[in-house]
């Protein structure tokens, strides 16, 4: 009998296949969150200060919030993801993360609106209230964005991508590469239509956006879940189903009936006639305690451990594009177009450090992609540091760090007008540079011109160490702890970004910044120690040679963590 050779897909078939795969309907459905979420982390910022007059307490105020909320409870949110069916998880998540946003924009509309009229009720009280409720259900917002990444990012591209190493660094680097594009793209378009319309306009269409958006990512959620039936059950779910289908065979054999052995194991020493005890309101109240504790020892017990941390050192620096550095870029003379072309080069450079994880991994391995990639983040950070040095620097070790803070808590006017602090730099307009500060001479720019030169360099080993990270994190952390390992990654990634803004609140002037960067590259060398150090314990003496294969981490056995509702 004959057989046919497979018949090969045509053009228009192929395109169809991957149009319809699970694999794009993910990078459909993460293109449209994190859109929101970068329309919404830019904007909220903005309104914060408009609100409270060009001031950035409310803006301080909600980042604290949000980071000591993650801190807190990144644990029992990766531990909720566990411990739930991933299409529970996935669309609870989804819907309380834009019903939210969706409730702080309208909310903002009518504080814009009736500012006026609020402002003489109960002298203020109502406007301090919604000042509240914005930063609270924004709180929330986040935490539910929090899940949704751990879910879909940590979870669902694993079992999506299947047992193919190659194929979910592919996917990994998609989707950072979505990141990367709609970290520019989408501040720009809501930007404009603020600058243009007016921030009731723009809380308008951000709640219109994620309305919109909450519909189409409900439904692809739903069509990839379909498409890949693997996402059904979980592990610990599978032993509880196998567990089910036994215990009756097993009871029979006992003698028991199947009502008498659907009692919990734990409850096997009680009396036959006991009934099991609901859990009382102190055990309810410990709980989330409980959780906390055993995911930050479970986390620690990871042999990816040292990976994690040499990753969460990584926040504990002042050398990225956020505002502290464009707070110090207007002190030394930059103005907003420039800045802008700097954001841009440095996306780029994001984007050449994801293309260079794939092709890196392929030809050295995993592991040895993080040290080549640390290894290289290092040596361009090497220029930030000659730049604190260079001509031009502000940096002067003889002026306090500490002085410009107790200027502003004494309430004296030490420094000349001319001298502003980073954290004035901030609460000024961010489009022109500060007014009362002088352009300097041409030659002066040599050290903001090598500091930004080692930012953007370093930011295709930083982006390519980052995937070495979440790869290793995904592959070695077993299916029931996945979540709550990723909640405490975050958890740590906030702690040392926090602590990165309490450093800067302490030694806000430019003076200073030289100092600040020191320590940056300091915490981000002795990441990449740690880094090294566990990459040595994982292959030893191979670690250097290049063509030799590497073997997936082996993870020691974490301690049982108690179960949520």
């Amino acid at each position: 009998m004959e057989t046919t050779a497979p018949k090969k897909k045509t053009c228009t078939e192929f395109i169809r296949d991957f149009f319809t795969s699970a694999k794009f309907l993910i990078y459909m459905g993460h293109a449209m969150s994190t859109w929101g979420d970068r329309m919404w982390n830019f904007a909220v910022a903005v309104f914060l200060v408009e609100l409270y007059g060009n001031s950035l307490l409310l803006t301080a105020v909600y980042g604290l919030v949000v980071a000591g909320s993650v801190l807190l409870l990144g644990a029992n949110i990766g531990n909720w993801v566990d411990r739930n069916p991933r299409l529970k998880v996935a669309q609870t998540s989804l819907l309380v993360q834009n019903s939210c946003v969706i409730v702080c924009g309208v909310l903002l509309m009518l504080v814009f609106h009736f500012k006026g009229q609020l402002v003489e009720l109960y002298d203020g009280w109502i406007l301090t209230t919604c000042y509240i409720l914005v930063i609270s259900i924004a709180n929330i917002a986040n935490l539910a964005s929090t899940a949704t990444s751990i879910t879909i990012q940590r979870d669902w591209v694993v079992v999506v991508a299947g047992p193919d190493s190659s194929t979910l660094a592919d996917m990994n680097a998609t989707v950072r590469i979505i990141d990367q594009l709609t970290n520019i793209l989408a501040p720009m378009l809501v930007g404009q239509i603020m600058a243009f319309g007016s921030h009731f306009i723009g809380c308008g269409f951000i709640s219109g956006w994620n309305l919109c958006s909450m519909c189409v990512e409900y439904a692809l959620l739903w069509k990839v879940y379909q498409k890949t039936p693997a996402l059904a059950v979980k592990a610990g779910q599978k032993e509880q189903q196998e567990l089910k289908q036994l215990s009756p065979q097993r009871d029979c054999e006992n003698g028991q009936s199947p009502e008498e052995s659907s009692q919990p194991l734990m409850n096997e020493a009680s009396p036959p006639n006991a009934s099991p005890k609901a859990p009382g309101c102190c055990e309810q109240v410990s709980r989330p305690l409980q959780t906390f504790k055993a995911g930050w020892v479970a986390y620690y017990n990871q042999n990816i451990f040292l990976a994690g941390m040499s990753l969460a050192f990584l926040y504990m620096t002042v050398l990225g594009f956020d505002c502290i550095t464009t707070g110090y870029a207007y002190t030394q003379g930059l103005n907003g177009s420039v800045l802008s072309l700097l954001m841009g080069a440095s996306a780029i450079a994001g984007i050449c450090g994801t293309v260079a994880f794939t092709w890196v991994r392929k030809k050295c391995g995993l592991i040895r992609t993080g040290f080549i990639s640390g290894t290289a983040q290092l040596c361009c950070l090497v220029l930030c540091v000659v730049s604190v040095f260079a001509p031009g620097s502000p940096f002067d070790l003889s002026v306090s760090p500490f002085q410009d803070l107790y200027t502003h808590l004494m309430g004296e006017q030490v420094l000349p007008e001319a001298e502003h602090s980073l954290l004035d730099a901030l609460a000024g307009n961010a489009t022109t540079a500060p007014p009362a500060l002088e352009m300097p001479p041409l030659q002066s720019y040599m050290s903001v011109s090598l500091l930004f030169a080692g930012v953007i360099a370093a930011r295709v080993g930083l982006w390519s160490f980052d995937l070495t990270v979440t790869q290793l994190i995904q592959e070695n952390v077993i299916e029931s702890e996945r979540g709550i390992i990723n909640g405490v990654q975050n958890s740590m990634n906030y702690l040392l970004d926090l602590l990165h803004f309490i450093m800067v609140i302490l030694a806000p002037n430019p003076e200073a910044f030289g100092l600040l960067v020191i320590i940056s590259v300091s915490f981000v060398a002795m990441g990449h120690v740690m880094y090294f150090r566990f990459a040595f314990k994982s292959l030893g003496s191979r670690l250097f040679l290049c063509c030799s294969p590497e073997q997936k981490v082996e993870t020691d056995d974490s301690p049982s963590l108690p179960t949520t509702v």
